[in-house]
């Protein structure tokens, strides 16, 4: 399958803007750059350990609310993938937009975290994909999607699985499309809490959807994921006062 390197400067400047990429301090999920280190790595990371709205978190309690309805109006894009030396992220700014309600977020990217970020009372998942999403006013909105491993392969994680990069570099680009939702729960349910990016230099202010169903991956292609991350994945913090809402 024939395939070439992106530079793909719009996702490149937005993500810089919002944090999605790293900060200009090296940063990992190990050692004296791990993530009890981050808030002191440099000015640009201290909300890292000085915020009090940080993400991932457990969901241990939650109030029931009448939540607006998700509206996920993906579109089949050409497969985009790269391994950026924290997870495997796919780029998506052409798959169109996720509406919360009323409120419209157009799709960036998503990517990968093994165990999940995030856990629901007291349980980690396998693996989480995080959707992240921009509105019209720069405002994220990110939704996680936790995989469990031990059932059926899922067939888009097969197609993203079979052309992971095993080393860092560049973004490329695929013929293969492929099918996001299909990534997709059925039960769209959800919780909702505001938080931060889970990665240095954690800017909070970001609306974060966790899907309460579970997509079903293969025991194979949890293997074969963790033989490049392992363990990527922030510890969970402190709820603070926030109220975490469900919508049933």
């Amino acid at each position: 399958m024939k395939y070439h390197t992106l530079a793909i400067a719009t996702i490149a400047a937005v993500s810089m803007q919002q944090g999605f990429c790293s900060s200009s301090a090296h940063w990992g999920y190990t050692g004296d750059t791990g993530p009890a280190h981050w808030g002191s790595l440099s000015e640009a990371t201290a909300l890292c350990g000085t915020g009090t709205q940080q993400s991932p978190i457990d969901i241990s309690s939650s109030v029931k609310a009448v939540l607006p309805a998700l509206s996920f109006n993906y579109k089949p894009i050409p497969l985009v993938i790269e391994n950026n030396g924290h997870t495997i992220k796919m780029g998506a700014d052409q798959a169109g937009v996720l509406k919360i309600g009323e409120d419209a977020y157009q799709l960036l990217q998503f990517h990968t975290h093994s165990p999940s970020e995030g856990a629901i009372k007291g349980q980690r998942a396998d693996m989480v994909i995080h959707f992240v999403h921009k509105n019209d006013k720069d405002q994220l909105a990110v939704v996680a999607v936790f995989l469990k491993a031990g059932g059926a392969a899922n067939p888009v994680i097969d197609t993203l699985w079979n052309v992971m990069p095993k080393t860092v570099g560049a973004a490329q680009q695929y013929e293969t499309q492929i099918d996001i939702k299909r990534l997709l729960p059925q039960d769209l349910n959800y919780y909702t809490f505001e938080g931060s990016l889970t990665t240095p230099p954690c800017s909070e202010g970001v609306r974060w959807v966790v899907l309460k169903d579970m997509v079903s991956i293969s025991a194979e292609q949890l293997t074969q994921y963790q033989a490049l991350y392992s363990h990527n994945a922030r510890p969970l913090q402190a709820v603070n006062n926030r109220k975490v809402r469900s919508s049933n």
